[in-house]
């Protein structure tokens, strides 16, 4: 049961005694009262939103893989001064970044980075030609080290005991790349959009938590026991000790949900907490897994939270989805991958991406072809450079 037995019933102290010799009067009845403590709020660093957000918190952890995996399915594409390229190897190291991993793999952990931390380092790793790999560095272990002006000197590694420093150098394209996200108190690292539903990611786990307990303590709002002799008379100290074993060993535990308590000797029970149904915990939970998926940029719809109307159908939430949050992570990413390697592969490339590989925008690629398709105004290479595709060179 949910309440606290060393508060529940305690033996009355000794009646004081006036000045004609007589004992005074007390009032008969004993509560147990218990104030509300204050709200607790987990941690906000990148190990507390990765342990209480994505591996523990249900929504959380579908919102961001539904990100990551939709921003990792979008092929890279190069092109050097402006015609495509099949073949380079930058789209090769792209495609095996760790030797053993993916690139998929690679940009789903990049991905994840940006959303629970709001930053990521990507490790450039020198070759013979080139570079040879890329590594992602866990956010958590990277520190900014500033100079005597604020600005950023360097950047330090620690794993176990050892630390590695990698200077900060605009104009080279090996190193250290950090990506990091918009933070307004911050000048040097990102804010993740996993950290501003901090509140409902506690409010939702604690709401699962709360209901588990009720469950595990049969199923009954917390309360106290009320002692109102009718002929007076106090618990004695044997009296309070039987009656606080049968309540641990008759009452307590799933097992034991629904048994009736047998109450003697002036005992009531008196239900102290609010009900499920007064505190409405499926609504909480519901409204706050919408704060949690609206923070990441995933409509509700597409996670199944009841109560949201905000899009016709899912194939336009879907639609949305892909325009306002994959689309802007995967352009930032890729901007910042090109501009990083220029110095190594040359100026004259430039990184993109196919948006057409997202299933969500099949309805608009298509009603795009339908369109140009029937512009009969326009030549064929025209045609191909609306929807997407270079123009044809002699």
């Amino acid at each position: 049961m949910a309440w606290s037995l060393r508060n529940l019933v305690r033996p009355a102290r000794r009646q004081p005694v006036d000045d004609t010799g007589r004992k005074a009067t007390l009032p008969q009845a004993l509560a147990a009262l218990s104030a509300a403590p204050g709200a607790h709020w987990s941690v906000r660093s990148y190990s507390a939103l990765a342990r209480e957000g994505f591996m523990r918190n249900p929504v959380a952890h579908r919102a961001v893989r539904m990100i990551t995996e939709a921003a990792a399915s979008v092929p890279f594409v190069l092109f050097e001064d402006g015609r495509e390229l099949d073949s380079h190897p930058l789209l090769d190291l792209l495609d095996r970044p760790g030797g053993c991993g993916s690139g998929t793999e690679f940009l789903e952990a990049l991905y994840g980075h940006l959303l629970i931390s709001g930053n990521a380092w990507v490790e450039a790793v020198p070759g013979s030609e080139g570079l040879a790999g890329l590594h992602l560095l866990r956010p958590d272990r990277v520190r900014v080290i500033e100079d005597a002006e604020g600005w950023p000197l360097a950047h330090e590694y620690a794993a176990g005991a050892a630390r590695r420093r990698f200077a900060v150098d605009p104009r080279a394209g090996h190193g250290l790349l950090h990506l990091k996200l918009f933070h307004p108190l911050d000048d040097h690292r990102g804010f993740a959009p996993l950290e501003a539903a901090q509140m409902a990611l506690d409010l939702h786990n604690a709401a699962s938590t709360w209901n588990k307990a009720l469950l595990d303590n049969s199923a009954r709002p917390s309360g106290a026991l009320v002692y109102q002799p009718k002929e007076g008379g106090n618990l004695t100290e044997e009296q309070y000790a039987r009656l606080k074993a049968e309540l641990e060993e008759g009452y307590q535990g799933a097992r034991r949900a629904g048994r009736p308590m047998l109450l003697e000797g002036g005992l009531d029970w008196k239900a102290m907490g609010l009900t499920p149904r007064d505190m409405d915990f499926v609504a909480a939970r519901d409204g706050a897994a919408r704060d949690i998926a609206l923070a990441l940029g995933v409509p509700p719809m597409l996670i199944g939270i009841p109560g949201d109307l905000t899009y016709s159908n899912y194939q336009e939430a879907n639609r949305a989805f892909c325009r306002l949050t994959v689309l802007p992570l995967i352009a930032r990413t890729t901007l910042a991958l090109s501009n990083w390697f220029r110095p190594v592969y040359g100026a004259r490339i430039r990184l993109d991406f196919d948006a057409d590989r997202l299933p969500g925008l099949a309805a608009e690629r298509e009603a795009l072809w339908t369109r140009v398709g029937a512009a009969d105004f326009l030549s064929d290479a025209e045609k191909r450079e609306a929807v997407g595709y270079q123009r044809d060179r002699d």
